[in-house]
Parts: structure tokens; sequence; C-alpha cells
């Protein structure tokens, strides 16, 4: 499934996931040699990110998409399928073949305070990329990068002798997003990289990455659970549940026309701000809980919360497939 939800044909594709599965051995023991099982965190996750793109990644947490990404960087190890990034297979580079390759992807942290060493000044933070990749320079020209970061950002440069705990959330993360830039890369990863923000604080950094898009020509992979957040950002739309993709589709027809039931549930679960349409609105809850990813159901996934399961749902795993109106979804109602 390479071509599935492609937005624009003609644009050139940055990272290509086929397959992508990571499992984490579960074992037993005194000296836990036994593998009695494994997690699958992720199982078999495939999508194309365009350059210039914003590629949104929903889903209930513990969903895997913050494996995911950090598979995507291989900052965890693959268990199975291929990570193609900029037209090269990374996904068995070893640590020194991937060092350059890290340059041009980077990655902003949900959590703006733990992400940041509180040990050293935002001068350093932001300009430690530099002298790890050994760009920084001369003395001169290692200030002026970490100044135009800062200002790039929205920081003013005599902020830099400053330490984490003197800057507010959403100050921290700019600091963390300028620290992102320092190596000018082509994919940034922002997981969760708002949702510890408040709300009016949210959608300043959100615009903030459009503008940095803008000008630098970023591509983006959005990670999130608020599909508020993620409408207003993304381009294309990918919707996890228990480790699999069971839809992608373009922004606007995803929220206009959700064709799988966990989508159609999740964005029936986002308010409505008028309280009279909130409240004629047919309530559509999902019920149970989310099954265990050590031992994931039979057949489609979703099947023992779907309102509209059928036989086949229980017996068949539903393939990720393009459907008739350019978008893919993983269900037998569609396939």
């Amino acid at each position: 499934m390479t071509d599935a939800g492609r937005s624009d044909p003609d644009s050139t594709v940055l990272l290509r996931v086929e397959d992508l599965a990571v499992h984490f051995p579960v074992t037993e023991g005194v000296l836990f040699e036994k593998q009695v099982g494994s997690v699958k965190a992720v199982d078999g996750v495939s999508f194309e990110l365009m350059r210039g793109e914003t590629f949104g990644l929903v889903g209930e947490s513990g969903c895997g998409k913050s494996t995911t990404a950090l598979a995507i960087l291989r900052m965890l190890e693959p268990t199975a399928g291929r990570i193609i990034f900029e037209g090269q297979d990374i996904t068995n580079f070893d640590q020194k073949t991937l060092r350059p390759i890290r340059r041009r992807m980077q990655m902003v942290y949900q959590d703006p305070f733990g992400s940041l060493n509180p040990r050293m000044k935002v001068r350093d933070i932001i300009g430690e990329p530099l002298v790890v990749h050994r760009l920084a320079g001369g003395r001169k020209q290692y200030r002026a990068r970490v100044d135009e970061l800062m200002e790039m950002v929205g920081l003013l440069p005599d902020m830099a002798s400053r330490y984490p705990h003197e800057f507010s959330g959403g100050q921290r993360q700019r600091i963390g997003i300028a620290r992102a830039l320092a190596l000018e890369p082509s994919l940034v990863i922002c997981d969760e990289a708002v949702s510890a923000l408040d709300v009016s604080i949210q959608a300043q950094v959100v615009n903030l990455f459009m503008d940095l898009q803008e000008r630098l020509g970023l591509s983006y992979l959005f990670i999130a659970h608020d599909l508020s957040v993620v409408r207003h950002i993304s381009d294309r739309i990918a919707v996890m549940y228990l480790g699999k993709i069971v839809e992608i589709a373009d922004r606007d027809q995803l929220f206009r026309d959700p064709k799988h039931p966990y989508t159609e549930a999740l964005l029936a679960a986002v308010p409505v701000p008028d309280p009279e349409i909130e409240a004629e609105r047919p309530q559509q809850l999902i019920v149970g809980e989310v099954p265990s990813p050590q031992n994931p159901p039979s057949g489609c996934r979703f099947h023992p919360r779907c309102p509209k399961v059928m036989d086949e749902c229980s017996k068949v795993e539903p393939l990720l497939q393009l459907s008739s109106d350019g978008r893919a979804v993983a269900c037998h109602l569609h396939g």
C-alpha cells in the first residue's frame, strides 16, 4: 500500500514507510530468558509523506503513534518492514551510517521541560546539535546561528544565557523547535508537540509550525490525539488503532465523510462549540476497552468495539486498500 491516500501524485516522496512493525518481547523466568509472547506496538504500518506536506497521525493513547515515530528515527529498532527516507532505505543502517541522515530528521517532543537539560543554558541547548555534528564553526558564527534560530521561533537572543526553568511552557517548546531546526532538517516529527500546552499557547505554536514550514519548506509528521489541532495543520491524516492504520485521507475529506467506523467514533467525540448543535448530535460512543497489543483480536482489531461489526470482521483481517474516492480504508464495509 504505497499510493494510498496520496494527495498529489506529482509530489516527491520524502518518506516511505512499508509494513513497519515494532514488537517488544515479553519474557519470564528468574533471568527473564524465556520469551512467552510479544507486544505488537506497531504491526504493519505503511504510508508516504511528501515534501512540504504535513501528515497527521492520530489515534487513542497506546495505539502505536509514538513508537512509529521512534522507529522511523531508528531510536527503536524495527522488527520488520522498511523505512525509506530521501530515496535511501535506512532500515538496516548502522549508527555510523545513520549519523549524517539524522541531520535531516529531527524531533520535537511532547514535554517542553523534560526534553531540555535543566543544567544547560538555552544557547548551549539550541547549539548542541551544531557541536555534535561539527557544524558550529568559530565562536562568533556559533553565537550568530543560535541568535538566528531564537529569532526564527519568536525568542529574543538576549534570553540565550537563561536556563529552561526561567521560561514558560510555550517558550520552552519554542526552544525545542529551535534546537530541531539547527541542522536544517527536511523532516520534523512532532510527537504531541502541543498537547502539554495551554489552549491559547497551542494555537501560537501551531501557527509557528505553519509559518516555519512555509519559510523553510519543512515536512512534518504531526502526531496528536487532539483532532481539532490535527485538522488545522495537516494536509493528510492517518488514523491508527492498536498498531495498525485503519484510514488515510485528505484532511477535509476525512472530517467531512469518514469511512472507517473507528474514525467516525473519534470524530463524533470531538465537541462542537455551539451547544444547540452539540445537543442534537447523535451520540456514538466506543464501547469496551482497547484490547491488549500482546494479544490483539483476530480479524479486524476494532471488531470487538465496532457498532457495524459483521461475521467476517472477526475472521478476516481487512487490508488497507485504496477506495474509489482516493482514500485508503481498512474495513470490510469498503472492501
